[in-house]
């Protein structure tokens, strides 16, 4: 993700962890996610904080689409607990899966150690013309999921921007 904020547009960061959203500790991984995509040339609207709930995070992630990001990263929910209910309310919002880079984040993750990479429900996909990416909850699998999706999100946002057909 090495290109000009401009190149690159806007994202948002929506975190799901039910004891940040109710205040009960302080959410780390959404300033570090917002870091990375300043980073890497991002305008980042924001970092919301969701409960582990379905409509919640489905919520979240149409007011995103709706509001014309260019790329959401989901921070938790999906792991195998009941809580983790991430990729399921994010499947009811992708219009197309782009399974790759979900392997591509799984199989990173794992190898770097993080383990909740490694067994994460994650999905990825298109809504409307924005990313959708869902990334395990550890630090670890947030650091290196960003790392991985460094050379793909710019791809992919240059597609569905239309860039790529001069």
């Amino acid at each position: 993700m090495e290109r000009s904020a401009q190149r690159l547009g806007r994202a948002l960061v929506v975190i799901v962890d039910d004891r940040a959203a109710h205040g009960e500790h302080e959410d780390t991984s959404g300033p570090l996610v917002q870091e990375l995509l300043e980073e890497a040339g991002f305008i980042v609207d924001g970092v919301v904080l969701v409960h582990a709930d379905t409509v919640a995070i489905r919520n979240a992630l149409n007011t995103a689409v709706i509001g014309g990001v260019d790329l959401v990263i989901t921070v938790g929910g999906t792991g195998v607990s009941p809580r983790d209910v991430t990729p399921d309310a994010t499947l009811g919002v992708l219009d197309r899966p782009i399974p790759g880079i979900g392997e591509a984040l799984r199989s990173s993750g794992l190898a770097a150690g993080a383990i909740d990479a490694g067994i994460s429900r994650g999905l990825v996909g298109v809504s409307g013309s924005t990313l959708v990416v869902n990334l395990a909850g550890s630090r670890a699998a947030v650091r290196d999921g960003m790392a991985t999706l460094s050379s793909l999100v710019p791809y992919v946002i240059d597609q569905l921007s239309g860039l790529d057909e001069s």
